[in-house]
């Protein structure tokens, strides 16, 4: 009997396939396309304040926090549909296919550097140009919502911030993994939304959204620095995003079903 999506086996086959084409990129196309994907991801961070942050009475702190979430995951379905490519993404589909011997451990090097700066400059014009200049949270309840993110991100703590960026990966690799998974664009659809939602909804830190976030409330006049938003906050929850993705979805499904292929 056959079915609508591919089981564990054919996800870990696949996710090879398109670890290693992403492992062979030029550098210039991944800049392109890590710029798209941190633009992407920002538009995804953009309607999620622009949505959950209006919600402001305080019996309804839980359906503000639903709304933010469930208008988050946009951004991933245009970086897994649209294409593009994201550095958390990224590290769940080039690790297992470094490891059964399709990529280069090399390539995936220069993938993660690259996305990883393409990143951070989509991110960053998403933040300045299209949310600060346009002054879209320049009155309150948006305003003290942003400043409010990029403030509580910076404070976190170091560890606490690594142990949220494991989580958050972990989830957005599954994501991945449940798009790759899926035969048709509503099962991509689907496949995103539900682990996306989840991580914003819990609380962990994503790299990439937070080099929207923290700018952008920066931009705004947030009580938080630029070594502070890179040292307490962008740092750790790479290292996180990285160990969340790198091991509990590239490593651990590899060795589940994709060591015979190696």
């Amino acid at each position: 009997m056959t079915v609508g999506f591919k089981r564990p086996g054919e996800i870990v086959d696949s996710a090879c396939t398109i670890g290693k084409t992403k492992s062979e990129e030029s550098i210039l196309r991944l800049l392109v396309l890590g710029f798209l994907a941190g633009a992407y991801i920002a538009f995804g961070g953009t309607v999620a304040i622009a949505t959950g942050k209006g919600i402001t009475a305080d019996g309804f702190g839980g359906l503000s926090k639903l709304i933010f979430a469930g208008t988050f995951p946009v951004g991933l379905m245009l970086v897994v549909i649209a294409g593009s490519e994201l550095f958390t993404g990224n590290i769940g589909v080039i690790t297992p296919s470094c490891l059964t011997g399709k990529a280069k451990w090399g390539g995936l090097l220069k993938n993660w550097v690259f996305v990883y700066i393409g990143n951070f400059i989509g991110s960053l014009f998403v933040a300045y140009c299209l949310g600060y200049l346009s002054k879209l949270f320049a009155a309150d309840p948006y305003l003290k919502g942003v400043k409010g993110i990029a403030e509580a991100k910076v404070a976190a703590g170091f560890w606490p911030v690594f142990w949220r960026g494991i989580g958050c990966n972990w989830l957005v690799c599954l994501a991945v993994w449940l798009a790759v998974s899926a035969n048709d664009i509503a099962g991509k659809i689907w496949g995103i939304w539900f682990p996306i939602m989840a991580f914003v909804a819990i609380g962990f830190e994503h790299s990439v959204a937070n080099m929207f976030f923290v700018p952008l409330g920066i931009f705004y006049g947030a009580n938080a620095t630029w070594g502070q938003f890179i040292l307490n906050n962008l740092l750790p929850s790479t290292l996180g995003n990285i160990i969340g993705g790198g091991l509990f979805v590239g490593v651990i499904y590899w060795w589940l079903y994709g060591r015979q292929s190696k």
